[in-house]
């Protein structure tokens, strides 16, 4: 394998050397994660119960605020549990699902980009 010989930098005209060149630094800024809102469907068979002891055991809800949602859920057919960056707001579905499977209720819980 053939081995290239290092370029040596170049000097870059500019002030004499006696001078002092000033470089403005650029401040580069991350953006904050795109949010996404965790959303409960409503359903005929799922018993409220259930959902208001999801919402506090996955989503840190106390009572009053998971029965607030619940019943948000029951009478406009869906509620959000809750709003984070993508990968969490994915994973907290996944985790209602599963819980809902293991004990046989048919809840559906979906994540969707929030809005704003």
């Amino acid at each position: 394998m053939a081995s290239r010989k290092p370029i040596p930098p170049s000097h870059t005209p500019g002030p004499s050397d006696d001078e002092a060149l000033v470089l403005d630094r650029l401040t580069l800024r991350t953006q904050p994660p795109p949010m996404h809102q965790v959303v409960m469907l409503n359903d005929d068979y799922t018993p409220m119960e259930f959902v208001v002891a999801v919402l506090q055991e996955l989503f840190g809800k106390d009572l009053e605020a998971a029965t607030q949602i619940m019943l948000k859920i029951h009478t406009e057919g869906r509620g959000v549990c809750g709003i984070y960056p993508k990968d969490i707001a994915q994973t907290k579905t996944e985790l209602v699902l599963r819980a809902a499977h293991r004990d046989g209720h048919p809840l559906q819980c979906i994540c969707e980009p929030a809005p704003g």
